[in-house]
């Protein structure tokens, strides 16, 4: 007889788990080393404020780039990976600057300290500012897993922190989610969507506002 081993989700896990993709799935078995290799030295790179480039990443690894493509899929696919790989230790440590709040105030401090990491780190700016096209659309769109990822992990903090009939009913926990989703990245890529300044302050504002924890 085969037992299951069950999970218990958390802001780390919940994302790649409702949205997995090739590659997660690949990285996560850790039966694909050659793979694993190429993220990390891909993800040091973009970490260190550089291009992500295949052509490069492939001689790095001293190995042609259909090689590098069989293991990791293509530059979008890779890209998409090492950005969510980095947007879970911030959630992660969002949640712990959060952990003495309840309720929706809860979910609008992680979530304001998640678009404050976003907008304050140096590597992340850069990559907005080299690639915006590339960016908004990995990011803000279902082009890639990450923008599912996130609007999974919203709607995992709206059901823990609010319940399943969040703001007294008014609103499908996945409907708020994905409000909040879109606050955060209306306020993290403000430059790039509208010319305008990214605010952390301005989404706690909004936030707050949409979850009735202020008015």
């Amino acid at each position: 007889m085969t037992s299951t081993v069950t999970t218990t989700p958390t802001i780390a896990t919940v994302g790649t788990d409702a949205a997995p993709s090739w590659l997660s799935e690949r990285l996560a078995s850790g039966a694909h080393p050659d793979a694993q290799r190429a993220f990390d030295a891909a993800r040091a790179t973009l970490i260190g404020g550089r291009r992500i480039d295949m052509t490069a990443l492939a001689g790095t690894l001293g190995v042609d780039r259909t090689s590098l493509f069989r293991w990791v899929g293509n530059r979008d696919a890779l890209l998409s990976e090492v950005l969510w790989s980095l947007a879970v230790p911030t959630l992660v440590q969002a949640e712990h600057a959060g952990g003495s709040l309840t309720g929706g105030e809860r979910i609008a401090g992680i979530l304001t300290h998640f678009v404050d990491d976003l907008i304050t780190a140096d590597y992340f700016r850069s990559f907005l500012r080299r690639e915006p096209a590339r960016a908004l659309r990995l990011l803000t769109t279902k082009e890639s897993p990450i923008q599912r990822r996130y609007v999974a992990t919203a709607e995992w903090l709206v059901h823990r922190d609010l319940g399943e009939a969040p703001l007294g009913g008014a609103i499908a926990p996945a409907d708020l989610a994905y409000i909040l989703v879109r606050l955060s990245e209306s306020f993290t890529y403000a430059d790039l969507i509208s010319g305008d300044t990214p605010s952390a302050e301005r989404a706690r504002v909004a936030f707050r506002l949409t979850l009735r924890v202020d008015g």
